[in-house]
């Protein structure tokens, strides 16, 4: 059969389908509701692309790419470095998960934002675009990644896929397409193109290799749609051919999850944003040790004896590693995430270092943590027991944490983040004005705004300026 012919009796157009619905859905068909939480998760994405700008991953990144870079025009977020808008939209996916402090799509743990705005900002200062329409954009972006991974979770993510990475680059070809106008044969390729470069492996999990996906992905689907505007053909049917993306990388295809009511329920209004900066699995458990902590006291706490928790055989799966030696391994040892939650009371960046990873205390009572798995345990429920050096023992249970759809981050909560992560990178001047532009980027004439008042030292030129 043709790649051009129609798909099998029984099998809807998923492409064409998608296709269409991108190209001819108005910022005015999104509801504010909609359209607010994507505000929300532009703003939690810039707090977390500017608060990873410093790390040593970055860095090598850039040390990498800069020497190919075309010519310099678009901003790596916190940073002074300019690059051709293909790597800084590489770049500022990298910067964006370095720390995973993102966002979250808790069906599918994809995490939206990296792909997607790091695509769509990249292209602003190449492709002017105003706030309403580039938060157009990244809402119909976030929503087709969210729904092809729906579809083929968990299955693909069973096989070990980082589904971020694999329907990310989905969410940028279709985010770029429609801000830069394609029309529907040139999105239906922009998929393909999309679809043929998904990768990223759950292997990587504890490496930078990790944030190199939402990275790729946001170049990648970048690179699709501005391939598919000149033109560059693909198959029409990607997503649903027998060879295409949902067949060949999954044992799940429901296509329903990608089509049905399309416009009308909307997969980005369910995003969260992370109050911990590690792999979601483990944010109950640090919620829990933490509200211990804050109940018991530092004195009482240090007199731990030893720590059990039970939770879902996922938290295990993802957050095993008993002997993390980095941060970013770290971020994925629940044993490391519990210790730091009791002992410092924190769950940020700041507890996924090194330094503390290292920390002999910490390895400590890390050592005397111990986890089973319940499959009779939510996922996102854990259940603590600590002993003390008296044989006293106290309980908690979480059923869902902070950060989840269930008690969600404020508003107030989100500026916090975002703060507390920049100030640490471009200072506390920087960071107030980018917090103001970022929460107003449906004002904006020019979205770029954004990634200028991310540079160090923006605010003294502005006022130069002036």
């Amino acid at each position: 059969m043709s790649q051009h012919q129609a798909t099998a009796p029984g099998i809807p157009k998923v492409t064409e389908i998608l296709a269409d619905w991108v190209v001819t859905i108005k910022g005015s068909d999104i509801a504010p509701d909609v359209r607010r939480e994507g505000l929300r998760t532009f703003v939690n994405w810039v707090g977390c692309a500017v608060g990873g700008a410093s790390h040593e991953t970055v860095d090598r990144a850039l040390a990498a790419v800069a020497p190919f870079s075309g010519k310099p025009t678009s901003t790596v977020l916190g940073r002074s470095e300019k690059l051709d808008a293909l790597h800084a939209a590489l770049v500022n996916g990298i910067t964006s998960h370095v720390l995973d402090y993102d966002d979250t799509h808790l069906k599918t743990i994809i995490h939206p934002a990296g792909p997607v705005a790091s695509a769509l900002l990249a292209l602003a200062e190449v492709r002017p675009v105003s706030g309403y329409d580039l938060l157009t954009a990244l809402i119909v972006g976030v929503e087709v990644e969210c729904r092809i991974g729906n579809s083929v979770y968990p299955h693909h993510y069973d096989r070990g896929w980082h589904i971020t990475g694999t329907a990310g680059v989905f969410g940028a070809a279709a985010a770029v397409g429609k801000a830069i106008g394609l029309d529907a044969q040139q999105m239906r390729w922009a998929f393909g193109l999309a679809a043929t470069q998904s990768s990223g492996l759950r292997e990587m999990f504890g490496t930078m290799t990790k944030s190199f996906h939402p990275g790729r992905a946001a170049q990648n689907g970048m690179f699709a749609a501005l391939l598919a505007e000149a033109n560059f053909d693909s198959t029409e049917r990607a997503i649903e051919a027998p060879r295409g993306f949902a067949n060949v990388m999954s044992d799940k295809q429901d296509y329903s999850e990608i089509l049905d009511d399309l416009g009308t329920r909307w997969e980005a209004a369910l995003n969260s944003y992370k109050p911990f900066a590690c792999g979601i699995v483990i944010h109950p458990t640090i919620d829990g040790c933490i509200q211990l902590r804050d109940e018991l006291g530092d004195e009482k706490v240090r007199r731990i004896r030893s720590v059990e928790l039970t939770a879902h055989p996922l938290v295990l799966e993802l957050t095993g590693k008993t002997t993390p030696k980095t941060g970013l391994e770290g971020k994925f040892s629940v044993y490391h995430a519990a210790a730091a939650a009791l002992l410092k009371g924190d769950g940020a960046p700041t507890a996924f270092t090194d330094e503390i990873v290292n920390d002999p205390e910490i390895i400590a009572l890390r050592d005397r943590t111990k986890a089973t798995a319940d499959r009779n345990c939510h996922e996102a429920s854990v259940d603590i027991l600590v002993t003390f050096d008296d044989g006293s023992t106290v309980s908690k249970r979480v059923e869902r944490a902070i950060g989840s759809k269930d008690v969600p981050l404020t508003d107030a909560q989100i500026d916090h983040k975002f703060t507390v992560q920049s100030a640490l990178v471009v200072g506390d001047a920087v960071t107030k004005q980018l917090l103001d532009t970022s929460w107003k980027l449906e004002e904006l004439k020019d979205a770029a705004d954004v990634a200028r008042a991310s540079v160090p030292g923006s605010t003294s030129k502005t006022a130069a300026a002036e």
